[in-house]
């Protein structure tokens, strides 16, 4: 059922039919609802597959994208959560419907103007992980209070790790504690800058991945084995030889055949000379 907030002309809340509306960022949005008969093509499964892909990622590090994307959308129609799946949709994921994959090395977190982090490198200790970040020489006095902002996504439980306000920019090292249960599954790690008074951001930067499973191998596959065709050929017919010329004896002809040696029985012919 709608609401009527500020009377006929103030637009309405909840659900009218197959109109819903609601409030973003003070403005008044209506949009209609349905459901789709039609057979999903490839190119529309392929959009809900990566919608669930980055979905997924995202959902598993809300508060942090939440504080990533504010600045960026302040005063727009955006939202923070809508501006992360529109930019981590078009350029962190990889492979062909249906094995369509986050590409974690490319996913962004936190999108800003602040100078971002340069070299980073991330170790595994038993207290935790250790980040490490590039300090410049000529790094700006503005920056040196920076503060980092540390995250370790676990792809495999879908769970991550989030330091909000960590060591300053020119420290140039963090260590994040993890779950010991976590210790030997897959990591992701990401850093990004935020300022003092935290009215700016920097976008996020991959720091490394730990714990990746091993590449499987491809076996090559086996030769085929060539099958062998046998050409069937019709039997020459046997030539008289010396050894099946007719032996006369007394006007009459004895076969002997010496081609097959078998106890067959003997044939005699007679042959009558023509009258004279």
């Amino acid at each position: 059922m709608g609401k009527l907030k500020n009377g006929l002309f103030g637009g309405f809340s909840g659900r009218l039919g197959n109109l819903v509306g609601y409030t973003l960022n003070g403005k008044s949005i209506i949009r209609t609802i349905g459901h789709s008969t039609k057979p999903l093509t490839i190119g529309r499964k392929a959009n809900c597959e990566t919608m669930t892909v980055v979905n997924s990622f995202l959902k598993s590090n809300l508060n942090f994208i939440r504080t990533g994307f504010r600045l960026i959308t302040a005063g727009t129609d955006q939202n923070f959560y809508n501006a992360a799946v529109s930019y981590n949709k078009k350029h962190a994921v990889q492979g062909e419907y249906p094995n369509i994959s986050m590409d974690y090395t490319k996913a962004l977190i936190s999108m800003g103007s602040l100078l971002k982090a340069g070299k980073t490198q991330i170790s595994q200790h038993p207290e935790g992980i250790e980040f490490k970040w590039e300090v410049p020489a000529d790094l700006l006095w503005a920056h040196r209070n920076d503060r980092a902002m540390l995250l370790i996504h676990f792809p495999d439980t879908n769970v991550s790790t989030a330091v909000m306000s960590g060591s300053r920019r020119h420290l140039g090292t963090e260590l994040v504690a993890i779950d010991p249960n976590l210790a030997e599954s897959r990591m992701e790690a990401y850093i990004s800058f935020i300022n003092e008074d935290g009215t700016e951001i920097s976008d996020s930067v991959h720091a490394g991945s730990l714990n990746l499973p091993e590449p499987k191998i491809q076996q090559a596959p086996e030769p085929q084995k060539q099958k062998t065709s046998v050409v069937h050929q019709k039997p020459k017919p046997t030539q008289i030889t010396a050894q099946h010329k007719p032996i006369l004896h007394n006007k009459s002809v004895q076969w002997i055949s010496s081609q097959y040696n078998t106890s067959s029985t003997t044939y005699n012919y007679c042959i009558s000379s023509p009258p004279s």
